[in-house]
């Protein structure tokens, strides 16, 4: 069966090589990983096959009860392989290995940037390959481990043939300089540090405005609307706008000129990626993987700056608002950088070799 027509049986799991559960129903970013992730890896013919709830039907999938089927290994493939991002994937996994002497090999992806507890910490030491999503996460490791940055989508994020057009399709003005910031509104992201880099730099830029794309929960729309209360006591209601959320967010990140990822706190992060594969600089703070990912310098796709200093950002956003040829050239390296070293296909690829190893070595110790 050609890789890209790739569907799991429900009562036949021979052809599956990897299994990725989910076993947590609400979205998070472990869970859209794994949605944007299996297509990709089936599609270079990797078999791959989720597992649990709060994923959509239309990823390849086996059941529960298919998990008996362990016993045997997969058709031209030496054992299966259980790739966990939970410590509550991990946990059966080692108990289908270790004590149903099932025939699987156990991969444990760490996005954590903090230090492990103890029981973590056990835990990780009885998988059979460990991969961190940043060289900070690999940092708070006590095993060996391999950086896989994550990936996105090359062909969704991409510049527009129109700037112009693009402003227009999303009921901005089009001939207007557009900042951004896009994600959830709520302290942690850092939306406030935006709202007021963006009320000290636009009253002397008129040519600029700035959109905020994203939902405030309801534990955070009071935080939302003391924003909101701010703008408008600066007279600039009509120039910061909160757009709210966008199924197709890819369409807003093509209207912007500049991009700014404010966040104080950030597991890894995939806006400021988004933002540069669409050919749009970016100003971030130095949390999660974006140091990792912004190039600064010569060669500078964006600047980086301390989490929670709004003179920093202010500073640095306005090295781009106030250099036009700078911002071109950032918005041209960015795009370049963002195809070439983090495209989805790279991350599947990078993972598949990691399968491949762990595959064919001898398993983890079963002591404890």
């Amino acid at each position: 069966m050609p890789p890209e027509t790739f569907i799991v049986p429900l009562t036949d799991i021979r052809k599956v090589r990897v299994i990725a559960p989910n076993f947590k129903r609400r979205l998070s970013g472990v869970t859209s990983t794994i949605i944007q992730l299996l297509p990709v890896q089936n599609r270079q013919g990797q078999q791959v096959a989720s597992l649990g709830p709060g994923l959509p039907a239309t990823l390849p999938f086996i059941r529960f009860r298919d998990l008996v089927r362990l016993w045997s290994k997969p058709e031209d493939w030496p054992v299966r392989i259980w790739h966990a991002r939970r410590n509550i994937e991990m946990l059966p996994a080692i108990v289908l290995r270790d004590v149903l002497r099932m025939k699987i090999r156990i991969v444990f992806t760490s996005a954590s940037q903090r230090k492990h507890s103890g029981w973590t910490k056990w835990l990780i030491s009885k998988m059979d390959a460990v991969i961190a999503t940043s060289a900070k996460t690999s940092a708070y490791l006590e095993v060996p481990s391999t950086v896989v940055l994550h990936g996105i989508s090359t062909q969704r994020f991409c510049p527009p043939d129109d700037k112009a057009t693009a402003k227009r399709a999303c009921g901005l003005p089009e001939t207007a300089k557009i900042a951004g910031c896009f994600g959830r509104v709520r302290h942690q992201k850092g939306t406030d540090l935006f709202v007021d880099s963006m009320i000290r730099l636009l009253p002397n830029r008129p040519d600029w405005i700035a959109i905020i794309a994203g939902r405030a929960t309801a534990k955070h729309v009071a935080f939302e609307n003391d924003l909101k209360a701010r703008v408008a006591a600066a007279g600039l209601a009509d120039r910061i706008l909160f757009v709210g959320e966008h199924t197709n967010i890819n369409d807003w990140y093509r209207a912007l000129d500049l991009f700014v990822a404010p966040q104080r706190w950030e597991g890894f992060g995939l806006t400021p990626l988004e933002a540069m594969a669409t050919a749009v600089p970016v100003v971030a703070t130095d949390v999660g993987a974006f140091s990792e990912l912004v190039v600064t310098g010569e060669d500078e796709t964006g600047e980086i700056i301390a989490r929670d200093d709004l003179d920093a950002m202010v500073t640095k956003t306005a090295g781009f608002m106030d250099n036009e040829r700078r911002l071109l050239a950032a918005g041209e390296r960015s795009r370049h950088h963002a195809t070439t070293r983090f495209s989805i296909e790279g991350e599947a690829e990078k993972l598949a070799k990691i399968y491949e190893r762990a595959a064919r070595a001898d398993p983890a110790p079963r002591n404890s």
